[in-house]
């Protein structure tokens, strides 16, 4: 039974989709005015571990992660260097999508951009002032807090009087609002500003939190089953999604709330004045490698405060080369014929106990437990030589049944065996012979790129793994 917390009742539940066996999940994806930090790939991770899991439990999944090409600071960055916003956002996106390749995540099905969806947000905007949600002050369209009784039921924040600020997110712009509660659902623009589109109520451009509203309802439907992101996303633009899409719709937005607690770096708070706020590729660039990197961020439950070092990231990729390691060993060690129906069950125990866990609101470091205490009887029954063909299978299929969620072994090329190696060594080594150097060389090319490097000693060719 698959228990997860939901932040809208402050509860663990047990998950129950609107459509058997089907499930529409919305991730808040990256505003794509720079490159994405660690604490954004914390949250993305655990999409991916949940997106994994679901699908692991036999859910059919529509997963949409929009992306965010149209705000303040996209704007005001185009403007600045005199170029369009598509010509800014779009090296970002592609350097998003090759860091979260890096880490092995799996891409959504659906990843809409904002400024392909405008005429969503118009149409829901549309609504919410035809039903006094929303009203209009000198041009911009706010939603009215005030018309929605319900709103704090996310955040559990208690609302007493005018709140101005709160975030800096939160629209507290020059114009006249009814309560400084009230958010932009659309801002006036100048006719001379290029980052501008018509609508019925003029011309102007979308709030942030109408964006995520149009483009979940778009793909998911009016109501869905899972929303995730990351903790400090929960109020006030999680609290504003709902407000707005309910106010147009009548009906309950996501069934399912979860948000990722935050990534702290070494127990202090990420940011830029701190001087700590690393993107992926920042410590890539120190020679870490996206894999450990993973292992790291999945390695504490998603509703629990990570904390970030380069030490225990040193740790995680050490951990990362002994599983890997582990699996090669396995595929290539000698065993003996025959089975032990013992090991079969005690593999079928790790893998009960590692979906117990994730059953447990996706606790993985329960289900890491797991993974690595098959790994601990694997490593017995190699030292004591009583590792049979048979087990090897049984534990090669677990470990791929783990890896199918944890993501953190990789795809592997099909390894070698030794009698092919020497074949082409002495291959080569009859080429070299014939003064075929081209031939000499393309297949140490060859084997280089199977991992395979060549020693050229004194006593002979000799070859390890790389």
């Amino acid at each position: 039974m698959f228990k997860i917390h939901n932040s809208l009742t402050n509860e663990i539940e047990e998950f129950q989709p609107l459509v058997e066996k089907k499930v529409g999940m919305y991730s808040c994806g990256p505003t794509v005015w720079n490159f994405a930090h660690i604490g954004n790939f914390r949250t993305f991770v655990f999409g991916d571990i949940l997106r994994r899991y679901l699908k692991f439990k036999g859910y059919d999944l529509t997963h949409v992660m929009n992306l965010t090409d149209v705000d303040d600071r996209i704007i005001n960055e185009s403007a600045k260097r005199n170029i369009t916003i598509d010509t800014l956002v779009t090296p970002f996106i592609e350097a998003f999508w090759e860091d979260l390749d890096s880490l092995n995540c799996e891409r959504p099905e659906v990843a809409p951009r904002a400024t392909e969806h405008i005429g969503k947000m118009i149409e829901i905007i549309q609504s919410l002032l035809a039903n006094g949600h929303a009203y209009e002050s000198d041009g911009s369209i706010y939603y009215r807090i005030s018309s929605f009784p319900e709103y704090g039921k996310l955040s559990k924040i208690k609302f007493a009087g005018n709140i101005e600020g709160g975030s800096e997110r939160i629209d507290t712009d020059k114009y006249k609002k009814e309560d400084a509660r009230d958010f932009a659902l659309w801002k006036l623009v100048c006719e001379s500003e290029a980052a501008g589109w018509d609508a019925s109520f003029g011309r102007g451009r979308p709030g942030w939190h109408i964006e995520c509203s149009a483009m979940a309802m778009q793909y998911l439907g009016e109501s869905f089953d899972i929303h995730t992101g990351g903790i400090d996303l929960q109020f006030p633009h999680h609290e504003n999604e709902i407000a707005q899409s309910e106010g147009a719709t009548g009906k309950p937005f996501a069934k399912y709330w979860l948000h990722g607690e935050f990534l702290k770096i070494n127990n202090e708070k990420m940011s830029k004045s701190l001087g700590n706020e690393f993107t992926l590729r920042d410590i890539i660039r120190k020679g870490f490698k996206p894999l450990a990197i993973r292992y790291l961020l999945l390695s504490v439950p998603f509703d629990k405060q990570l904390n970030f070092t380069f030490e225990n990231l040193r740790g995680a990729e050490t951990t990362i080369e002994r599983l890997h390691d582990f699996r090669r060993r396995l595929r290539e060690n000698y065993c003996c014929d025959g089975a032990d129906s013992n090991f079969r069950e005690k593999a079928q125990d790790f893998l009960d106990d590692f979906v117990a866990a994730m059953d447990n609101n996706l606790n993985t470091s329960v289900a890491l437990a797991a993974l690595h205490n098959l790994v601990r009887q694997t490593n017995i029954a190699f030292s004591n030589e009583t590792l049979n063909t048979a087990d090897r299978r049984v534990i090669l299929n677990a470990v791929d049944k783990f890896d199918a969620v944890f993501g953190i072994f990789g795809e592997t090329k099909e390894e070698m065996l030794p009698a092919e190696i020497e074949n082409l060594i002495k291959e080569r080594k009859e080429a070299r012979r014939n003064r075929n150097f081209a031939r000499s060389d393309e297949i140490r090319c060859l084997l280089n790129e199977r991992g395979v490097i060549l020693e050229d000693t004194k006593d002979g060719v000799k070859w390890k793994r790389r």
